[in-house]
Parts: structure tokens; sequence; C-alpha cells
């Protein structure tokens, strides 16, 4: 490996941090401001009826869900949908740390123990725009900015992978 590869990686490893770190603070944000829909099918009913509001679409999914057809078949019509109304897509390759953002909020008492609540579905996270105010949000900004220039680079779903912590 010569030295320019080298810094190409990490220069873009270090870049990919950044990003992570920005889709962290926005998620941080849309949860405390609940701007954010969770769910293939919620998202499914959102994306219908109010497309124009939805700044950001996060898919996830793990290698065992990358056998799961008819997952990859929501994937498919959803990321075509966003696509075509201009949403910017990430795709997270750790939903582990991605539920760990999201659920930070629910309260894992003895119901949720004993199994009385199924746990919520995290292959699809929508963020919204808030009504009150436009977002001047220097994190969404860069996510939106990330987004452009994959796109432009032919990548029309970047992967994304969030720091642990």
């Amino acid at each position: 490996m010569t030295l320019e590869e080298f810094s190409a990686g990490e220069q873009k490893t270090e870049r990919m941090d950044k990003v992570g770190d920005a889709l962290e603070e926005v998620l941080s944000k849309a949860l405390s401001q609940r701007t954010i829909t969770v769910g293939v099918y919620e998202a499914a009913k959102l994306l219908n009826v109010d497309p124009d509001n939805v700044v950001l679409c996060l898919l996830a999914a793990d290698e065992d869900d990358d056998r799961d057809v008819a997952l990859q078949i929501h994937f498919t019509l959803i990321q075509a949908f966003c696509c075509e109304n201009d949403i910017n897509i990430l795709r997270v390759s750790n939903p582990g740390r991605l539920a760990e953002l999201l659920l930070l909020e629910t309260d894992a008492g003895p119901a949720a123990s004993e199994g009385a609540e199924q746990p919520p579905d995290l292959h699809c996270v929508l963020v919204t725009n808030p009504h009150s105010s436009q977002w001047k949000d220097p994190a969404l900004s860069q996510l939106i900015c990330f987004c452009r220039e994959s796109r432009y680079m032919d990548q029309w779903v970047p992967v994304i992978n969030l720091p642990e912590r």
C-alpha cells in the first residue's frame, strides 16, 4: 500500500466517522423534537401522506436481514419512492447501534421483560422537518451534503456505520 492510498483510506474513515457523528446528532434532536418515524409500515404511511416534510430516510439492516426477501422488497420500494421525491437516504450497517440511539427514551420496565410489548421495527427510520421552523442544523446539512456527494458518485444509497460508544 502506498502512502497516498493509506492517506486516502484514512481520510475516508475520518469522513465516515464525522458523518456517523452528524447522524447521531440529527437523531438525538429528532427524538427530542418528536420528528422521527420508526418502522417500515409507519414510514410507508407517512411517505404516502406527507413526503414533502421528510428530510432523511434511514434503512438499517445487518447480514441476516440481507437474506430477508420481503424486507429487501420493502427497501427497494422505499428507496425508489425516496429517489422520486428527492428524499435523502442512508443505509445503516449496524442496526444494533441505531437501536441504542433510538431506544434511549423507552422504559425497560417489568412489562418489557415479560414480553408484553414487541420491539419496534427499526429497519426504516424517517426524520421529518419540524413544522414550527425550518431546520438550520449543521449536522443535518452535513448529512444532506454527504448524500448529495454520494449521488454525484452514482452511490444512491450510501452505507454508513454508526460509531460505537
